[in-house]
């Protein structure tokens, strides 16, 4: 992806930075976050609000949003919280945005409840704001929702694993994000169905807020809690490498099933290593870049993108099952992100 310069503007510089201490916001110093796609003045702004700016996820929907922000002619500005869970810091962003004259609004949300008061005040304002990847609760809080169809996403690894399982006794151990987040509950109870499973059936569950370190940690305590543990859903591939590398510790590794979901090229290389079976792909970029075009499209015509947009999911896997449509890590890693 080609880089794209900052506002050199030391006067919008300052702006920008008003009141956000708890945030990383465009072009306010060097932070990893900040960066703007410069358009030129009087140009349409759009603004981007991701949970992170660590998270390769976020890193390439951020990405995404600068070719597409090039491409149609617009202002992009960048915000993210200092961790995932920081509401109050998308709130600040969506105030400084809103007073900096943005057209259109994208976020991740970090607490899909919370942050819906401040995306109210913003389109009252006639600013239209869209979810990326993560739904708002309600969904109808924002105009419009461009995401993977989570439910989909667990529902492929669940059925993934039931195949590859072949009638045997499955006692299985769920490795969560956190209570009530929408995207976690999604793929959880996708899993499940796909598996044609309940949490009656799950032997032991554990938050790991997507982190690799937690993800470990919440490993060992499933296998003290249940050794028999031999299938492992993960809501993310850091975490579901976190609970490789506990079963590794156990010399268990070879005999336990586990999937997960995102497809980062971390992540499927590991499906490729054989220490992930199968794994979910999404695709960030395309929702920020889809997201970035339907703020240009409004700004032009006034036309409003609304409902949800499915930006797609692929099953990979290198141990494909019958009866499960997939794609090969050849695929995946020529998909990947991160």
């Amino acid at each position: 992806m080609s880089r794209i310069s900052r506002l050199p503007s030391s006067l919008l510089r300052a702006a920008a930075c008003t009141g956000i201490a708890a945030l990383t916001l465009t072009a306010c110093g060097s932070g990893s976050g900040s960066g703007t796609a410069k358009a030129g003045s009087g140009s349409v702004k759009v603004g981007l609000i991701t949970k992170t700016d660590t998270n390769p996820f976020f890193v390439k929907m951020k990405e995404g949003a600068e070719k597409a922000a090039k491409e149609n002619g617009v202002e992009l500005s960048t915000a993210a919280g200092k961790f995932d869970g920081d509401n109050a810091g998308q709130v600040t962003a969506i105030e400084n945005m809103v007073a900096a004259g943005v057209k259109g609004i994208l976020i991740t949300p970090s607490d899909s409840k919370a942050i819906v008061p401040a995306i109210e005040k913003a389109k009252a304002k006639g600013v239209l704001v869209i979810a990326l990847d993560t739904p708002t609760d309600p969904e109808s809080a924002v105009d419009a929702l461009f995401a993977t169809d989570n439910l989909k996403a667990g529902e492929l690894i669940g059925q993934y694993a039931k195949a590859a399982m072949k009638g045997k006794t499955a006692k299985i151990a769920a490795l969560d994000l956190a209570p009530g987040v929408s995207v976690g509950v999604q793929r959880h109870n996708g899993f499940l169905k796909g598996f044609g499973a309940t949490d009656k059936d799950v032997a032991c569950a554990q938050d790991t807020g997507g982190d690799q370190s937690k993800g470990q940690t919440a490993m060992e305590n499933c296998l003290q809690k249940e050794p028999g543990i031999n299938v492992v859903y993960t809501i993310n591939e850091p975490a579901a490498l976190g609970a490789y590398t506990a079963l590794k510790a156990k010399g268990r590794e070879k005999d336990v099933l586990i999937v997960s979901v995102d497809g980062g090229c971390t992540g499927t290389q590991a499906v490729k290593d054989g220490k992930i079976a199968a794994t979910s792909q999404q695709y960030p970029l395309k929702m920020a870049a889809e997201g970035v075009e339907a703020v240009a499209t409004y700004a032009k015509d006034g036309k409003k993108a609304s409902g949800y947009t499915d930006t797609g999911v692929t099953l990979i896997t290198d141990k494909a099952q019958d009866g499960v449509t997939s794609k090969d890590t050849a695929y995946g890693l020529d998909n990947c992100w991160g």
